[in-house]
């Protein structure tokens, strides 16, 4: 398994390659980071997708889901009848953390008009899903929250998302706390974890716990990696 190295624009072309699913444990890097404005840094990353194969993953048998490729370094995930996605193999379910961690991937529309990025991640044992440009292309959010999708509850939000642009998506995921950015810019912060339910769509519970999925539309991923996170010195919020 690849380690945090990025595929970039001016890299490498890598052939489109058959999926072949040969799931093998990713290997950890240590990271000396600095701590953030929260007195979080990373403590280790690893690269979940290689740029090269779909080594640790399945094409998620949603029924009537479009072809999953990996071509150019990118992973591509063509429109199907509905779901088309991949989901992280229960062999290597074990690696993931399940708090105190982030997620960075790069993600863009290439075809369609729904969301081209349903990112379920882990929140310790009941995942939830980020949505990007769902319910007709715009919408934003968490499914699910207190039963409640990502059209309909306290994460809402609306944005444009032009097609065959990169967009930079991260999640975080702390014992009391879920937040994610696009482009650097915070939509999503839920806290009192404690005092909500998390969980996601009957949709999606396939792709559970660490999944990629797409509606009606193509999409395609690259620099996709998961950081464990040092909390030891975090701060305390103002109360």
């Amino acid at each position: 398994m690849m380690l945090v190295d990025s595929v970039t624009d001016e890299g490498e072309v890598i052939p489109t390659v058959t999926v072949h699913s040969t799931a093998t444990k990713p290997t950890e890097q240590v990271i000396l980071s600095e701590p953030d404005e929260d007195g979080i840094h990373v403590a280790s990353s690893m690269s979940v997708f290689d740029g090269k194969s779909l080594t640790g993953w399945q094409p998620t048998k949603f029924g009537g889901d479009g072809e999953v490729s990996v071509k150019d370094g990118q992973l591509i995930l063509e429109m199907g009848v509905d779901l088309t996605g991949i989901t992280w193999s229960d062999k290597e379910a074990k690696t993931l953390p399940k708090t105190n961690y982030d997620i960075t991937l790069e993600a863009k529309r290439v075809d369609g008009n729904d969301f081209f990025c349903g990112l379920t991640f882990p929140v310790k044992d009941d995942p939830c899903s980020l949505i990007l440009g769902g319910w007709g292309g715009s919408v934003c959010g968490l499914s699910s929250i207190n039963g409640m999708d990502a059209s309909e509850n306290e994460t809402t939000s609306y944005r444009t998302f032009d097609k065959d642009k990169w967009y930079k998506i991260r999640v975080r995921v702390l014992d009391d706390r879920i937040q994610a950015w696009v482009d650097g810019k915070e939509i999503v912060y839920v806290d009192e974890l404690d005092q909500k339910k998390i969980d996601v769509r009957i949709e999606v519970e396939l792709s559970r716990p660490l999944g990629l999925a797409t509606w009606q539309t193509t999409a395609a991923i690259r620099n996709f990696q998961i950081h464990r996170l040092d909390v030891s010195g975090r701060k305390k919020e103002d109360s």
